[in-house]
């Protein structure tokens, strides 16, 4: 009769595979980065795709870290923002703010986080916490 209890259901084997996936998900963005630009550059720019969260995550620190040369969050995540805040960016392209805001959202620091909350459909008190043109779309959109 075997006396001993197993309170944990998951094998050795599944655990160190998982432990071994998880300690190498920064080495595998890193690695369709560089080996595989066409697949990355798909992958950055799709907000709906769903992605392991390991693997997700490991792609937000790469745009947080430094952007690829050819993404640009204006393009890619400014347009989803100003809808959380009611603003559609075709109404906005002739607004003398356009450019400086489409500059600050290029330049932002948050771009890691805020490409997660894009793809995570983030509400807009949580948009609000990242993006840095917030202020001046609430203001757009209380007109």
């Amino acid at each position: 009769m075997n006396t001993t209890k197993s309170t944990d259901t998951t094998s050795w084997w599944e655990r160190l595979t998982e432990r071994c996936y998880l300690t190498s998900t920064t080495t595998l963005a890193r690695n369709v980065k560089q080996e595989a630009g066409a697949s990355y550059e798909a992958l950055i720019h799709d907000l709906e795709k769903p992605l392991e969260p390991h693997f997700e995550q490991a792609v937000a620190r790469q745009l947080a870290a430094g952007q690829p040369a050819h993404f640009r969050p204006a393009r890619t995540l400014m347009p989803v923002m100003m809808q959380r805040f009611g603003l559609e960016e075709s109404g906005l392209m002739n607004h003398p703010d356009y450019v400086a805001l489409r500059d600050t959202c290029n330049a932002c620091a948050a771009v890691g986080d805020c490409w997660k909350a894009m793809r995570a459909d983030a509400e807009l008190d949580e948009c609000r916490h990242i993006c840095p043109n917030a202020n001046a779309f609430d203001a757009l959109a209380a007109r």
